[in-house]
């Protein structure tokens, strides 16, 4: 960017400096969101309060059904892939 576009654009540049920390709040909440790390500590503690008696074997097939979808929407936004 030449010095007269710079000079030029300055009163946008408020606005520039608003996208920029939107787009850097996007990319942490994507970052938090597609983290499987909390998926997979979930996964575990289900299979621990199946394995204590806690919960019965058709309530953690169902949970488990939804964690998995979970890990591979993560999965397929980390390859770059849209989910359906």
């Amino acid at each position: 960017m030449g010095l007269f576009t710079q000079i030029v654009t300055l009163p946008l540049a408020p606005v520039r400096g608003v996208g920029w920390v939107v787009e850097r709040v996007l990319e942490a909440a994507e970052q938090e969101y597609y983290d499987p790390e909390p998926v997979e500590r979930e996964l575990a503690a289900l299979e621990k309060e199946l394995l204590a008696g806690r919960i019965d074997e058709e309530t953690f097939e169902a949970r488990e059904e939804v964690l998995l979808d979970r890990l591979e929407e993560i999965a397929a936004f980390r390859r770059g892939e849209a989910m359906p």
